[in-house]
C-alpha cells in the first residue's frame, strides 16, 4: 500500500534528526532542501520539542510554536501555525494517546512544521476533490482539513513506528516597513520619558563576556567600552535570585529570546534597574552570541513586546473536545515548572482578556488560611509581592476567596480588597483557583472605572482559572521542591562556614554575608552580653555598601527589638516608620529651602536612599542558644517589599545554626581568655637585667591556643649579685602538665630565696611533686645560680636532674657539655644530688634547651644532641638573642610538620671585654 497524497502534493521526507528529547531546542547546523521538487528552500534554523500524552501538552505545544516563530520574526504566520499545531498535537496526545514530537524548520521563504506521533495506522484516503470541512461542531478530525485550508503545502509520512503530518506556511509578499504596526495613539497616551531615550546595545559572546558596548551603554552605566569589553556580564548584572529557583543571567543569555527586568551595577556602585531584550544570533562563521538591548526600567515601553489578546476561536486554538480553549493560549510560553514566568504571564493575559487596568494572582498557603501575593501587574511593581492576606477576610460571599466575587465600586466597600487600597482601582472581579476541591489561589482583574465587570466576566475568568489551576499548582510544587533542595544546599554550606570559625567577629560577619543578598536586602545583628544587658547593634550589612553607614545611623536612633525567645520571624515596624519619618523631614527641608539651595542635595540624596532601603518589611528572628536569647537577626527589604514565607522559614533555620555558632564562639573566647590568663601566670612576666650577662629566651608551646605547656623557664634575682635560673620539662603537654609547671616554678623561687643551695632546692621540690599523688608528673630540671664576677666572667653553679645537658660554646667555636646528668624529679623520694661549678669567660655562651628541641624528628631522623651542637658551633660571636633565634630557626627547618612537643631555649652569654 502506497502513501496517500492529499491536495496534489507528494509527501515530504522527514529529517532524520527530528526526534529530540522533551522540550529541547537547538539550532540547525546543516543546510538542505525542504522540497526540491517544488521549490528550493534553504533551512536556516530549527527548533524541536516532545510532549507527553497529556491534555495540557496541547497548550504547551502551541506556546512552543508561538514563541519559536515570534523569535524568528515570523509574526505574520504565527496564528495559522498555532491553530494547525494545536489540532495536530491534539490528535496525537488526546485522540491517539501517544506522545507528540514537534519540529519547526525555518526556511528563507517560510516555515515548515512537522508533528509526529507513535500511532502509524494509515487512515488517510487519497482524494482528488477538495476536502470538506464538515460540521464545525464535531469532535476531532479537523487537523488535516485545516492543513488543506490554511497551509501552502502539506503531507503525511508513515514509518513502522511513527506517523508524521507536515505543513509549510509561506511568508506573504510585503514591502519593507509593513511587517508590524500599532495603532495611532494621542500624544498624551505615549510613554513619557525624562529625556532622550538611551538604548544600550551590548553584545555577549558564547562564554558570557562583553564584546561590544555602545555610547548609550557608557552614558547609562558610566563604564567606557575599554573598561568592560572582555569582562563577564555577570560581574555587572544584579540578578534577582531566590535560593533553588529562578533563571540566572547565564541561563537567560543562552535562550533564543528573552525579555525581562534586572539590574546593572553602574560605575558609581549603585544598581540601575533596567528592562532588557535579549536575542541570540549566530554570525557567518557559526559562532553564537547574544545581543542585549537595555533601557532604564521605567522606559520599558520602548522594548517590551506587545501582548496579544485572542479574539476568536481560531486565535485561541481549541481544546481536545473541539471547543474554544481561550485561556491555555493566552497563558503563553513558560514551561509548566517555571512558576514566576507562568504567573506573570497569566496575570498579564488575564488583564488583557478582560481589558482591565491591573491584575493579580495570589497563591494559598498549605493550610488554606492565607493567600500570598505572587504576581501583580498594573500595580506598584514590588510593593505587595509576597504580602499575605487572609482567605476569609470577612463575612458573606464577598469576604471569602473561595468564591467568585464582583465589586462594582470599591469606594463603597473600602478594604474589601486590601491589595488595591490606594491604587485608584474602582471595580474588580476575583475568582478562586482550585485543584480537586482544594483552594490553591485567587486570580483577580481590576479597572479604574466603576461598574466594569459583571457575572459574565466572572464566568469567563473562572473558566480561565479552572484551566490554569492545575498547571499553576504543578509549577508551584516544582518550585517548592527546587526551593527545598536549594535551601538544604544553602544550609549545608552555611553550617560548614559557621563551623569553620570560633571567632566571634568573624561569625557575625558570616551571618550577615550569608543572608545578604540571598535572603534579604539588608541585615543587622544585635547581640546581648548577658541577661541584664540591653541588645547591642553589632553588625550591619547592605547589598549596596554605600548605604551601610546610613542604615547603621538610622538603627542606632531607634530602640532595639525586644529579645523575645518565641521562635519564628516577627515583623518589626520601627525601622520602616523611622525611615518614613526621615524621608518626610528631608523632603520638607528640601521644599522649605527652595531651589536656591541645591547644595543640600549631597545630604538629602543619601538620606532618601537610606529611607528607601529600610522602608520595606523588616522581620526579627531571635538567636536562641542553650535556652537563652543571645541576640537578634534582623532582615529587611526595600520600600514596600515583603518576604515570602519560604525565605522566612529558611532564615529561621539559619538563625538557629548561627545562634549556636555565635554562642560557641562566645564560650570559646571566654574560655580562651581565662586559659591564656592562667597560662601567662605560669611564665615569668619578664627577664631581669643582669649586669655583665646577656640573657634571651624563646618559648613555643605545642597545641593550638596554648601559651604554656609542660616546658617552662625562669630567671629571677635571689640576693644581691646572685640570680637563679631554671629550665624544665614536665612529662606530657596541656593543662595537666601546666599545673605541675606552676608548682615547680613558684616552689623554685620560694626555696631559692629562703637560702637553700641547688641540691636542697631540688630535693624539696621533688617531695612537693610526690605529694601530689596521682596528679604528679615526672620532671626534668636544669637549675642553677648565676653570679657575675668583677673580672668580666660569670660563675654558675648548676644541677642537671634528668634534663638535656647544657652546652657551653667557647670563643674558639668548641662546644662541650657544661654539667653531668643526675636523676630526674618525681620518681624517687630520696635523691642524692650535687651541684657543679661552671665559669663562663668573656665571649662564652651557655645554651639550655628542653627535649622538644633535641627530639625534633623528620621521619626516622632526629636532631639529637650532636645536631644541636653542630648548629651551636656556627653561633660564635653572636649575641644571646641571635644564638636563641638561630637555634629555633634550625629546629623549625629540620622538619616540615608542626612541632608536637613544647620547646624552650635559654641562652646566656658573657660579652667580650672591650679594649680601649
Amino acid at each position: 500500500m502506497t502513501t496517500g497524497v492529499i491536495g496534489g502534493q507528494p509527501p515530504e521526507p522527514r529529517p532524520t534528526d527530528a526526534q529530540l528529547p522533551e522540550q529541547r531546542r537547538e539550532p540547525l547546523d546543516r543546510h538542505g532542501d525542504v522540497d526540491n521538487r517544488t521549490r528550493s528552500s534553504v533551512i536556516t534554523a530549527r527548533a524541536a520539542a516532545s510532549f507527553e500524552p497529556l491534555g495540557r501538552s496541547v497548550a504547551t505545544a502551541r506556546s512552543f510554536v508561538r514563541d519559536t516563530l515570534q523569535g524568528w520574526g515570523f509574526g505574520d504566520i504565527v496564528d495559522d501555525a498555532v491553530v494547525l499545531t494545536s489540532e495536530l498535537v491534539t490528535n496525537a496526545v488526546v485522540h491517539a494517546g501517544t506522545a507528540a514530537d514537534v519540529l519547526c524548520l525555518r526556511c528563507d521563504d517560510g516555515v515548515r512544521i512537522e508533528v509526529s506521533d507513535r500511532y502509524p495506522e494509515r487512515e488517510v484516503p487519497v482524494q482528488s476533490a477538495p476536502v470538506s470541512m464538515g460540521s464545525p461542531d464535531r469532535e476531532g478530525g479537523r487537523g488535516l482539513q485545516l492543513c488543506a485550508a490554511l497551509a501552502g503545502r502539506w503531507g503525511v509520512e508513515y514509518t513502522p513506528t511513527h506517523k508524521t503530518v507536515w505543513f509549510q506556511l509561506d511568508l506573504p509578499e510585503r514591502p519593507v516597513g509593513t511587517r508590524a504596526a500599532g495603532p495611532v495613539l494621542p500624544a498624551e497616551l505615549l510613554p513619557l520619558t525624562d529625556g532622550r531615550v538611551r538604548v544600550a546595545v551590548v553584545q555577549i559572546d558564547r562564554g558570557g563576556a562583553v564584546t561590544a558596548w555602545n555610547e548609550d551603554a557608557e552614558e547609562l552605566f558610566g563604564y567606557t567600552a575599554d573598561q568592560v569589553v572582555g569582562k563577564p556580564l555577570t560581574d555587572l548584572a544584579a540578578w534577582p535570585h531566590t535560593p533553588g529557583t529562578g533563571t540566572g543571567i547565564a541561563e537567560a543569555l543562552q535562550l533564543s529570546r528573552w525579555e525581562g527586568s534586572y539590574g546593572i551595577r553602574g560605575a558609581h556602585g549603585r544598581v540601575i534597574p533596567v528592562y532588557a531584550s535579549h536575542l541570540r544570533v549566530r554570525d557567518t562563521g557559526g559562532e553564537p552570541s547574544t545581543v542585549c538591548l537595555l533601557v532604564r526600567d521605567h522606559e520599558r515601553a520602548v522594548l517590551q513586546t506587545p501582548l496579544r489578546t485572542p479574539a476568536t476561536a481560531a486565535d485561541a486554538g481549541s481544546s481536545s473536545d473541539g471547543t474554544a480553549d481561550p485561556f491555555e493560549v493566552f497563558i503563553g510560553s513558560p514551561a509548566p515548572d517555571d512558576l514566576d514566568s507562568l504567573l506573570q504571564r497569566t496575570v498579564e493575559r488575564a488583564r488583557d482578556m478582560l481589558d482591565g487596568d491591573a491584575a493579580f494572582l495570589l497563591l494559598a498557603t498549605d493550610d488554606e488560611t492565607e493567600l500570598e501575593v505572587r504576581a501583580p501587574t498594573g500595580l506598584p511593581s514590588a510593593r505587595q509581592r509576597f504580602a499575605r492576606v487572609p482567605v476569609e477576610a470577612g463575612p458573606g460571599r464577598y469576604g471569602s476567596a473561595r468564591m467568585p466575587a464582583v465589586h462594582d465600586d470599591l469606594t463603597a466597600a473600602p478594604g474589601a480588597v486590601p491589595l488595591l487600597s490606594g491604587t485608584g482601582m474602582r471595580s474588580v472581579v476575583t475568582v478562586p483557583l482550585k485543584v480537586e476541591g482544594r483552594l490553591t489561589g485567587s486570580l483577580g482583574v481590576a479597572a479604574e472605572a466603576p461598574g466594569r465587570y459583571s457575572n459574565e466576566e466572572a464566568l469567563r475568568l473562572q473558566f480561565a482559572a479552572d484551566r490554569i489551576a492545575l498547571a499553576v499548582e504543578s509549577a508551584r510544587l516544582g518550585e517548592l521542591e527546587r526551593l527545598r533542595r536549594g535551601s538544604l544546599s544553602f544550609l549545608v554550606e552555611a553550617s560548614d562556614l559557621l563551623a569553620g570559625t570560633l571567632d566571634r567577629d568573624q561569625t557575625l560577619a558570616l551571618m550577615a554575608q550569608m543572608t545578604v543578598p540571598t535572603l534579604a536586602t539588608w541585615c543587622a545583628v544585635y547581640t546581648i552580653a548577658d541577661q541584664a544587658s540591653e541588645p547591642y547593634l553589632s553588625y550591619v550589612l547592605h547589598e549596596d555598601e554605600e548605604l551601610i553607614d546610613g542604615i547603621k545611623s538610622l538603627l542606632s536612633k531607634i530602640p532595639p527589638p525586644d529579645p523575645v525567645p518565641t521562635p519564628g520571624a516577627r515583623v518589626w515596624s520601627a525601622p520602616g516608620e523611622a525611615a518614613h519619618q526621615a524621608a518626610l523631614r528631608t523632603s520638607m527641608r528640601s521644599l522649605s529651602l527652595g531651589d536656591s539651595h541645591h547644595r543640600i542635595g549631597t545630604s538629602i540624596g543619601p538620606t532618601l536612599a537610606t529611607a528607601a532601603a529600610v522602608g520595606g518589611e523588616t522581620v526579627v528572628l531571635p538567636l536562641v542558644a542553650r535556652n537563652r536569647v543571645i541576640g537578634m537577626l534582623t532582615l529587611g527589604k526595600p520600600t514596600e517589599e515583603h518576604f515570602r514565607q519560604e525565605i522566612l522559614e529558611l532564615a529561621e533555620d539559619l538563625s538557629r545554626r548561627a545562634a549556636l555558632a555565635l554562642d560557641n564562639a562566645r564560650l570559646y573566647s571566654e574560655r580562651t581568655a581565662i586559659s591564656q590568663s592562667l597560662q601567662r601566670s605560669l611564665l615569668p612576666p619578664g627577664l631581669p637585667h643582669i649586669d655583665g650577662v646577656e640573657v634571651d629566651v624563646i618559648y613555643r608551646a605545642a597545641g593550638e591556643g596554648n601559651e604554656v605547656g609542660g616546658d617552662f623557664y625562669d630567671l629571677f634575682p635571689i640576693r644581691d649579685g646572685a640570680y637563679g635560673f631554671a629550665i624544665g620539662d614536665v612529662c606530657g603537654t596541656g593543662p595537666e602538665a601546666a599545673a605541675v609547671t606552676g608548682l615547680a616554678r613558684h616552689a623554685l623561687r620560694l626555696l631559692a630565696r629562703e637560702g637553700y643551695d641547688g641540691p636542697a632546692v631540688l630535693q624539696r621540690l621533688n617531695s612537693a611533686i610526690l605529694d601530689e599523688g596521682a596528679r604528679s608528673r615526672f620532671l626534668t630540671l636544669l637549675y642553677g645560680e648565676l653570679r657575675p664576677q668583677e673580672d668580666g666572667s660569670a660563675e654558675l653553679k648548676v644541677v642537671c636532674a634528668g634534663h638535656p645537658l647544657p652546652l657551653r660554646l667557647r670563643q674558639d667555636g668548641t662546644v662541650e657539655p657544661a654539667a653531668e646528668p643526675q636523676p630526674l624529679l618525681g620518681v624517687m623520694e630520696d635523691l642524692e644530688l650535687y651541684e657543679q661549678t661552671v665559669v663562663l669567660d668573656p665571649g662564652d655562651v651557655l645554651l639550655c634547651v628542653t627535649d622538644g628541641v633535641t627530639e625534633r624528628r623528620e621521619g626516622t631522623r632526629m636532631l639529637g644532641d650532636d645536631g644541636l651542637a653542630d648548629v651551636l658551633t656556627t653561633c660564635t660571636g653572636l649575641t644571646a638573642g641571635a644564638v636563641a633565634a638561630r637555634i629555633m630557626r634550625a629546629v623549625e627547618r629540620f622538619a616540615q610538620d608542626a612541632p608536637s612537643d613544647d620547646m624552650a631555649i635559654l641562652a646566656m652569654r658573657v660579652p667580650e671585654i672591650l679594649k680601649d
